[in-house]
């Protein structure tokens, strides 16, 4: 009776779904005296092989119920994976004295799993935090009778049925039909489409008087520290990092080195040691 097929498999890919699918459905199921014994070997002896077995023997149950949940753009690959995840917590919290099948008493541990996937992953920002919330996005895709918004009297209906305020079921079902936006806006599908970005309504704090006044002080500031380190400097290096650095028609090693009548290498020296007394002048203050 005992199987060989892992049950830890790589389903990511449409064609490794369908040879899962293909080998799970090759598993035979067990009887009601099978399943007895392996689950009676499981809480008495915690035999893992046991345990594997029942698993094995009830993937293809994951399955059917996972594809009950194909509605919400998610792929079924991931939903399997979660539903998995229920049925071995299943497995493991059956009692097979209780007179209830393991597919009976499994099915909602995989649900579970599966809504908290769901619920996790169907939007960026999570739109089910509360409980009441997180039945009413589950129900609300059942109950709504048409697409578009509900009318007064749908709202009314569903939030009596689910014990919650109409103003709660009005509110899910604002959630459930907005859409994700960027925060730079970026639709690069379609230029031309308004621009509702958050980042389009922020407040431009570019020409706020505060920051151009820091601004304008750091910017003194790092130019007075400046001066002072040139004046550090010997007249030599000093022209040196003046015309290699700050003047807007630089010079080239090259240029300065026939003016002094040295070396490029030389110029370069004389520079590289400008630049770290410079450097340590401006960590002193």
């Amino acid at each position: 009776m005992a199987q060989t097929l892992p049950i830890t498999l790589d389903i990511s890919g449409a064609s490794s779904l369908t040879s899962y699918i293909q080998a799970i459905n090759s598993v035979p199921l067990l009887s009601a005296e099978e399943e007895y014994e392996l689950a009676q070997r499981y809480s008495r002896e915690e035999d893992l092989d046991a345990a594997r077995q029942l698993v094995l023997a009830h993937l293809r149950f994951v399955v059917r119920v996972a594809r009950g949940f194909m509605g919400y753009g998610l792929p079924l690959a991931d939903l399997v994976q979660e539903g998995n995840v229920g049925l071995m917590k299943a497995v493991k919290r059956y009692d097979p004295n209780r007179d209830v099948r393991l597919v009976s008493f499994a099915v909602h541990w995989i649900r579970a799993e599966i809504y908290e996937f769901i619920l996790r992953n169907w939007r960026i920002v999570k739109v089910a935090t509360t409980k009441a919330q997180r039945k009413l996005f589950f129900n609300l895709r059942k109950s709504r009778q048409h697409l578009g918004w509900m009318n007064q009297q749908e709202v009314g209906e569903l939030a009596l049925e689910l014990d919650v305020p109409a103003e709660t079921v009005q509110e899910m079902e604002s959630r459930m039909s907005s859409m994700d936006v960027p925060f730079d806006g970026t639709d690069r599908d379609n230029e031309d489409s308004p621009n509702f970005a958050p980042a389009n309504f922020l407040q431009d704090s570019r020409f706020n008087p505060e920051h151009l006044v820091v601004n304008h002080d750091t910017e003194t500031g790092q130019r007075d520290k400046l001066q002072v380190a040139l004046a550090g400097l010997d007249r030599r290096s000093n022209d040196i990092i003046q015309r290699r650095w700050l003047d807007e028609d630089k010079q080239t090693l090259h240029q300065l080195a026939d003016e002094y009548g040295v070396s490029a290498e030389r110029i370069r020296q004389i520079e590289k040691r400008a630049l770290e007394k410079l450097r340590n002048s401006f960590e002193e203050r």
